[in-house]
């Protein structure tokens, strides 16, 4: 198979996946290394394909349903567990957290995170990488957008954030 042929099953595969596909299943069911599926992803996003990196794989963002709202929050590093799983027990998506760099203005990560499985995943990839949320920049301040299926739910996200001290 060329290379060509292996970005177009590429696309498909992402495209058809309603979740994240990870490189190294696109490279197991392709026969070829990560670095190579790396490597055409990058080819295909600057094609135009808009491919989104999460924490769990690469992914083709789909029309939101619902509404997409953005909160402040401020907590210590050790709190993040409690504080995504708050919003996701809300039934919303967080979409991705953002902090303003004083160099590089605003840095934005993919999560994507829909229930307490992935946030459990995310934060054990965090401390199994040994990374530090990009929330420690700023001394804990930071965005997070969020897709709730409706303003109730938005409304919980807030009060329970309030709750909890962590909204800004």
């Amino acid at each position: 198979m060329d290379a060509q042929a292996r970005r177009e099953i590429i696309a498909k595969r992402l495209a058809d996946s309603g979740e994240p596909v990870s490189a190294a299943v696109l490279a197991r069911e392709l026969s070829v290394s990560r670095q190579i599926i790396v490597g055409d992803v990058a080819l295909l996003r600057a094609g135009g394909l808009d491919i989104t990196a999460t924490p769990r794989g690469y992914l083709l963002p789909r029309p939101p349903a619902g509404i997409s709202c953005t909160f402040a929050c401020r907590h210590r590093a050790d709190q993040m567990t409690e504080e995504l799983n708050a919003m996701v027990d809300q039934g919303c998506t967080v979409l991705d957290v953002i902090v303003e760099h004083p160099i590089y203005g605003q840095l934005t990560g993919p999560l994507r995170l829909s229930n307490r499985y992935e946030v459990a995943q995310f934060v054990a990839r965090c401390k199994e990488e040994e990374a530090a949320p990009l929330s420690q920049l700023t001394e804990g301040v930071h965005l997070h957008t969020l897709l709730c299926p409706d303003q109730n739910a938005a409304g919980r996200v807030r009060e329970v954030l309030k709750q909890l001290g962590f909204l800004f």
